[in-house]
């Protein structure tokens, strides 16, 4: 796994172009005598159904681009004093091969109440629609998911829950004039009271945030737009179309949401692969930040879990220990194992 790891981390897949580390994975797959289907850029294994629920192991192949600040080749696998450095080894490469790990592990077994399947998807890194979401839509409905368990860097901790993702194009409308003579009917200034309830207001767990503005031509000009973008983060507590409704009652501006898909995803405390992590000593916490979960049906019980710590996703130098990926396959095997004897 950790020669595939480098591989994966010497080979280029950016969002939208994996097909590079699509061949790698299937020919991984094929290799360990497994069946594996590329659908576009995913890569999938999904055994014959025998009758027993299916638990899918999920993590995605595709990067963000390297931003500045890099000391290393992000595309040149580099091992110092054990950690491995190279643009996605962390995100969320390290969670990638402990996926495929145990599901190599678990894929000719016929003694476990559940079978597994596995996908390696595409654009995660901008949650387009020829990554979960095209499985979901032509895949899930013909071979039903009962569970699915989404790698990402958690270190080894059990992401329970994980908010949605509206985001909201806001446009508010004024009148051109002559800046010099104050004419005009100002677009930033009749946004201004809306911006400040964005800022302020507050209700659940909602979180919104103004993240681009936009107005005006010349300096001599009074604008007559500006427009916003407002990322607004939901909890399972309120569906997109309750915040939506509650924003528009509050603020003057059109407030369009570019998606109502990217819902928010949760699995309980009492199933049994929860009990199983915290009675091996693993915490549970909502995940500020967003994955294929988000994509996968509607209903699905997921959680996300996997070596390596988000807060090095996206950064220059970014590593994962080789430690941490060892351990992690070790801890997840053990983790499915046990939660399989609690359901035998």
């Amino acid at each position: 796994m950790i020669d595939l790891l480098t591989n994966l981390i010497a080979t280029q897949s950016f969002s939208r172009e994996e097909h590079a580390t699509a061949d790698i994975i299937e020919a991984a797959l094929r290799n360990a005598g497994c069946p594996a289907t590329r659908i576009g850029n995913n890569v999938v294994s999904l055994p014959p159904a025998d009758g027993r629920p299916v638990w899918l192991l999920n993590s995605h192949h595709d990067t963000v681009r390297p931003g500045g600040g890099w000391t290393v080749d992000p595309f040149t696998p580099t091992i110092v004093d054990g950690r491995l450095y190279g643009l996605g080894s962390n995100d969320a490469g390290g969670a990638l091969v402990m996926m495929l790990a145990a599901y190599l592990h678990f894929a000719t077994r016929t003694d476990t109440p559940v079978q597994f399947a596995f996908a390696a998807t595409a654009e995660e890194e901008i949650s387009g629609e020829h990554g979960m979401a095209l499985l979901t839509r032509d895949e899930f409905p013909t071979y039903p998911i009962a569970c699915a368990l989404v790698g990402e860097p958690t270190q080894m901790h059990m992401a329970i829950a994980e908010r949605g993702l509206m985001v909201l194009d806001c446009t508010w409308h004024g009148r051109t004039g002559h800046a010099a003579r104050k004419e005009g009917i100002n677009a930033i200034y009749e946004a201004l009271p809306d911006l400040a309830w964005f800022r302020t207001y507050e209700f659940g767990d909602v979180s919104m945030t103004v993240t681009q503005i936009n107005a005006g031509s010349q300096h001599n000009v009074v604008p007559d737009a500006c427009t916003a973008v407002v990322d607004v983060r939901i909890p399972g507590s309120h569906t997109h179309e309750e915040v939506l409704a509650v924003i528009q009652q509050h603020v003057a501006c059109t407030c369009v949401p570019r998606s109502m898909r990217l819902r928010s995803s949760s699995i309980t405390l009492d199933h049994a692969l929860v009990q199983t992590g915290i009675a091996l000593g693993m915490h549970t916490y909502a995940s500020p930040t967003m994955s294929d979960q988000a994509l996968l049906p509607i209903g699905v019980p997921s959680l996300k879990i996997g070596p390596g710590d988000s807060a090095r996703s996206h950064t220059p130098d970014e590593w994962i220990g080789i430690d941490e990926v060892e351990n992690g396959i070790t801890t997840f095997i053990h983790l499915l194992e046990s939660t399989l004897r609690s359901l035998q």
